[in-house]
C-alpha cells in the first residue's frame, strides 16, 4: 500500500534520539530547549513552547487568553476535530465559519458577514488546510476591528510563508500552532508547539503545560522558601514534551527546507500528471509558498473512486468530514446545510499520497489506478 503519507527517518534522527536515551535526562532536560530555539529560527517568533500535540498546543493557547465558559471560539468545517474541541475544552461554545470554495480555507468574506449579524468570537481560529495559508492579513485586520484574539492553526504549515515572511511569525495573529505528527512535514512523534511574539503569552503558555507550576518569582504569589520551594498559581496540565520528541524533532528540523522542496516538486509532477483528467487540482495561492502538507483533489462519485484505489494499493485518505456533521456537534444543534461549501468540497474530497519519500514510480503508479477510477 502507498500511504498518502509517512515519516522519513535517516541515521542522524535515531541517533539524536538514542544519545538523549543515554543521557541523564529523559524529560525537562536540553533538548527540548534546543528544539524550540530551531522553531524559532524557522518561524521567525520570539518565542516557541513545545508540548506532546497540537491539540494540546490549541487548548493551552486558548488558556492563555483566557478563553472561558460564556466566550465563543469560532473555526472552520474542514479541519480534524481538534481546531473545535480546545474552545469545548475551555467551556466556551463552538461554531464555525464556512470555507472558501477555490482555497478550501476560511472565507474571509464569510467571516464578516457571520459578523455583521453574530457577537463576534472571543478566538478565532483560522486553519492552514493543507500546508497553505488562509488570508491572514485580510483575516488579522477584521479580527482586531472586532476584538477578536486570533489563534492559527498552522499544524500543516511548518516551513510554510506568506507574504514573504515564514508562517508562525504571528505578524497577524496572537499565537500560531504547529503539529509534529509522522504524517506531517517534521515529526516527533506525536508532538506541537505554539509560537507567539508575545512575551505574556509566552509565559501563560509555559505555565499551562506544566500543572500552572512555576518557580519563577515574578509569577509566585509568596516569598520562596527555599531552593526547592514551588507554587501553583493556575490549573494546568502535563502537556510537556519528552526529550526524545524533541530529539528527534531538533534533528527533523535540519531537513525543513529539502522535505519542503521535495512536496512541491512532488506537486508539480502530479498537476503535469493530472492534467486533463476529471479531477479537481488544488488551487495554490500565489500570495504564499504552501509546506504542501496534503494534495488533496476532488472528484465525482467519490466512495467509488476511494474504494477503486484502496483496492488498487494506494492509501488515498479524506481529509476533512466537516466537523460540524460529526455526532458529538450534532448533538449541539449542528446539521447537514449549515457549511454548504465545506460539505460540498468533502462530498468530493481525496487526498492523494503526498510524502518526500514518495517515488517517482509510485508516483505513477497513484495516477495510473486513479485514471482508471475517474475516465480519461
Amino acid at each position: 500500500m502507498i500511504p498518502y503519507g509517512r515519516q522519513i527517518i535517516d541515521q542522524a534522527d535515531v541517533d539524536a534520539v538514542v544519545e538523549v536515551l543515554r543521557s541523564d535526562f529523559l524529560t525537562q532536560g536540553p533538548a527540548v530547549p534546543r528544539f524550540e530555539a530551531a522553531l524559532r529560527e524557522a518561524t521567525g517568533a520570539a518565542h516557541a513552547l513545545a508540548v506532546n500535540s497540537a491539540t494540546s498546543a490549541l487548548h493551552v493557547a486558548c488558556m492563555a487568553l483566557d478563553l472561558g465558559p460564556g466566550d465563543a471560539l469560532w473555526t472552520v468545517p474542514n479541519t480534524f476535530v481538534a481546531s473545535a474541541n480546545c474552545g469545548l475544552y475551555c467551556g466556551a461554545s463552538v461554531d464555525f465559519v464556512d470555507i472558501d470554495p477555490a482555497t478550501y480555507l476560511m472565507d474571509a468574506d464569510a467571516l464578516e458577514a457571520k459578523l455583521a449579524t453574530t457577537a463576534p468570537p472571543k478566538v478565532l481560529v483560522p486553519v492552514h488546510f493543507a500546508g497553505q495559508t488562509c488570508d491572514m492579513e485580510r483575516i488579522g485586520a477584521v479580527a482586531r476591528a472586532h476584538g477578536i484574539r486570533v489563534i492559527e492553526d498552522a499544524s500543516h504549515s511548518i516551513g510554510a510563508s506568506y507574504r514573504g515572511a515564514p508562517v508562525g511569525d504571528c505578524r497577524f495573529s496572537d499565537a500560531a500552532v504547529f503539529s509534529f505528527h509522522p504524517v506531517k512535514i517534521v515529526t516527533t512523534a506525536e508532538g506541537g508547539a505554539v509560537t507567539t511574539q508575545d512575551e505574556m503569552l509566552a509565559r501563560r503558555v509555559d505555565l499551562h503545560r506544566s500543572h500552572g507550576v512555576t518557580r519563577d518569582p515574578a509569577l509566585m504569589q509568596g516569598e520562596s522558601e527555599g531552593g526547592w520551594y514551588y507554587e501553583q498559581v493556575a490549573l494546568g496540565y502535563n502537556y510537556r514534551m519528552t526529550e526524545m520528541q524533541a530529539a528527534l524533532g531538533a534533528s527533523q528540523m535540519r531537513r525543513l527546507g529539502e522535505f519542503v522542496d521535495a512536496r512541491h516538486r512532488i506537486r508539480a509532477r502530479y498537476d503535469a500528471l493530472l492534467e486533463g483528467l476529471p479531477v479537481v487540482r488544488p488551487h495554490q495561492d500565489p500570495a504564499g509558498r504552501s509546506a504542501l502538507h496534503l494534495y488533496p483533489v476532488q472528484v465525482e462519485d467519490r466512495a467509488r473512486v476511494f474504494a477503486h484505489l484502496r483496492e488498487g494499493g494506494i492509501g488515498v485518505n479524506v481529509h476533512y468530514i466537516p466537523v460540524h456533521l460529526q455526532p458529538h456537534y450534532r448533538a449541539m444543534g449542528f446539521a447537514r446545510g449549515n457549511f454548504p461549501v465545506a460539505e460540498a468540497y468533502y462530498d468530493r474530497a481525496i487526498s492523494l499520497p503526498l510524502h518526500p519519500g514518495l517515488t517517482e514510480a509510485e508516483q505513477d503508479r497513484v495516477v495510473e489506478v486513479l485514471r482508471e477510477a475517474v475516465g480519461g
